[in-house]
């Protein structure tokens, strides 16, 4: 509902992108152009934004094929995924139903929760999101270990808008843990939501960091 793709081809895109990680088919690294100045500028709007209109598809056969046989159990993410579309226009037409029929009664309430509850919400989103592909990637802090060419960092202005997505440094030196913002003082929203999930025993087989392996992969 955040019009950011259907599920499935969003984590073949994000499994390429952790594939390569600023290398050559990473779909939205800004180190693609160099280092100088202008070619870090030029990568940075790519990593942003750029990327989405270029013709590079990442195909779910490639890069998410278990998501797509049969045999995987979970059923429910394709049926999700090929609901995309029809959650995109629900996730407009609620907030305008809801200022239309409950909060002001008018059309102009209606169309303005939708601009304000929908359209605006859906623009913030993908640039918290967006940020998370480029200003992380090039500015913060590094304090786990990566790969030799993967630049992933840390950026603390956005942790609370992106759900923690933001402390990316550690998502990269760890990408099964369940929870990124690891040290003091790190909120990590979407780890508080899957540990109430587990609560409620509707996800299972989380993995979390435990304090050897986060000491393990400081840098």
């Amino acid at each position: 509902m955040s019009f950011q793709g259907d599920v499935i081809g969003w984590v073949a895109t994000h499994r390429r992108h952790h594939a390569f990680t600023d290398r050559p088919g990473n779909p939205h690294s800004p180190n693609r152009y160099g280092t100088h100045l202008r070619g870090q500028l030029r990568g940075l709007l790519h990593a942003h934004v750029g990327w989405l209109f270029r013709n590079d598809r990442t195909p779910p056969e490639l890069y998410a094929p278990d998501l797509l046989t049969d045999l995987f159990t979970d059923r429910d993410i394709r049926a999700v995924s090929r609901a995309f579309p029809a959650l995109c226009v629900l996730t407009l037409a609620l907030p305008f139903a809801l200022g239309r029929a409950a909060i002001g009664g008018t059309w102009l309430h209606g169309v303005t929760a939708l601009l304000w509850a929908g359209l605006v919400r859906i623009a913030l989103r993908h640039q918290v999101t967006w940020s998370v592909h480029s200003l992380c990637r090039l500015i913060g802090e590094r304090p786990f270990r990566t790969r030799r060419h993967d630049r992933a960092t840390n950026l603390w202005p956005p942790a609370l808008l992106s759900f923690g997505e933001s402390w990316h440094n550690l998502h990269h030196a760890d990408p099964t843990s369940a929870r990124h913002g690891v040290d003091r003082g790190q909120l990590d929203p979407s780890a508080a939501v899957i540990r109430l999930l587990e609560r409620l025993g509707r996800v299972h087989g989380v993995r979390r960091p435990t304090e050897e392996r986060v000491a393990a992969r400081r840098a």
